[in-house]
């Protein structure tokens, strides 16, 4: 008993602590600036704003994304599309949507050097080539699906904020019960780890990106030789906007789930593999810090569950003691907690039909998975990613 006794202490101090974290990080979330909603400025309005679009093999998921991108009027200029030698038709699929988009360009961006990873190479290649009377470039990713007024409501959000980068979390287009299990458990690791979308003044190390809508003054990334701080890594969004943060410049991340939604990937495998693997920001974090919250996304996400249910069942005649039921009781608040941010969320996804739905419900249950993926990517490093090999990664 005396052992226990010891455990269900260290557990409550261990506990407690991050415990108290967690809720100063989500008590933020009171104060931020409301989901940006979708602004239309008048046709013969400033046209300021280059998107660039990364492609590689995306003919199956490209289309809404230039879909969504030819309903953008001011302050849109063009969308240059740079493509990395797709093989699957992508050329092919952005070619046949120029026909009736005068704005597209399809360009072919150089071999990929081997100090660099394919996307921040090619929107590199992008910013390097776009209008110079363009005085913000957009990242937006094949995958997501731009609704209309999201230009224009992002700049102005930046502009209104004063901010020299921005970028918004999207809404997510989950399909499969697996999907919509694992993927909430997943996220969750991000919204324990910092502060939510719309939160001001985020520290430096802290800060938060998402490359599915990235909004950059052309000056930044002037003043930054563009995504070279990023060449290397496998989460270059929050790279870069941690990169600029800490040289002084202005980063924000908003709520976009009125302006963007997003179909990441098939299925609850693919979910596991590609999204886990860069879900860990190791390369936009010093060891330390990445270690000190995986530890923490332990302490509040993964073992309440399991410990809330391991502590109950030891609870009786023989083991009865204020430790223990203070150690249950701080789980179970826990628990509390990770359910109520299901209701927190849910504006996140996008439920037109609800199939598959119902295990969105379940997805804590998910939560220990979720940070033993976290756990494994980081302590890896990724040798493929959407297709491509690195022979250099170890």
């Amino acid at each position: 008993m005396l052992i226990i006794a010891i455990l269900c202490l260290g557990l409550l101090v261990s506990q407690g602590v991050a415990s108290l974290i967690l809720l100063s990080r989500l008590a933020k979330g009171a104060r931020r600036r409301s989901p940006l909603t979708p602004v239309f400025l008048p046709e013969d309005g400033v046209r300021n704003v280059s998107v660039v679009v990364p492609t590689l093999n995306e003919a199956a998921r490209v289309t809404p994304c230039l879909v969504g991108l030819a309903q953008q009027g001011p302050p849109l200029r063009e969308i240059l599309v740079v493509d990395s030698r797709s093989t699957d038709g992508t050329q092919a699929v952005v070619q046949a949507r120029q026909k009736d988009n005068p704005r597209l360009q399809l360009l072919t961006d150089d071999p990929l050097p081997d100090n660099w990873v394919g996307r921040p190479w090619a929107l590199n290649y992008g910013f390097r080539q776009s209008d110079a009377a363009s005085e913000w470039i957009l990242g937006i990713d094949a995958d997501t699906q731009p609704q209309p007024g999201l230009v224009a409501s992002v700049v102005q959000a930046a502009e209104e904020e004063g901010y020299d980068i921005l970028s918004l979390s999207p809404q997510f287009i989950l399909q499969s019960p697996g999907e919509w299990w694992l993927q909430p458990a997943l996220l969750m690791t991000l919204l324990y780890r910092f502060e939510s979308a719309g939160v001001r003044q985020q520290a430096p190390e802290t800060v938060m990106a998402n490359g599915q809508c990235f909004l950059c003054r052309r000056s930044v990334l002037e003043a930054l030789q563009g995504y070279e701080l990023a060449a290397r890594s496998f989460c270059d969004d929050v790279t870069l906007a941690r990169a600029a943060a800490q040289r002084g410049y202005r980063v924000g991340f908003l709520d976009g789930a009125n302006l963007i939604r997003v179909r990441m990937y098939e299925g609850i495998g693919e979910t596991w593999r590609e999204w886990g693997r860069s879900l860990d920001l190791k390369d936009a974090t010093v060891p330390a810090r990445l270690w000190a919250e995986v530890i923490f996304l332990l302490l509040v996400q993964g073992l309440p569950i399991l410990l809330f249910s391991l502590l109950l069942m030891l609870w009786g005649e023989d083991f009865d003691f204020l430790t223990l039921r203070l150690a249950i009781a701080v789980n179970g608040f826990l628990l509390l907690i990770r359910w109520a941010m299901l209701w927190a969320i849910y504006p996140s996804y996008y439920r037109p039909s609800g199939q598959g739905a119902w295990s969105y419900w379940l997805s804590p249950l998910a939560d220990p998975l979720a940070v033993a993926r976290i756990i494994i990517s980081a302590s890896q490093t990724p040798k493929q990613w959407r297709g491509r090999v690195y022979p250099g990664a170890s």
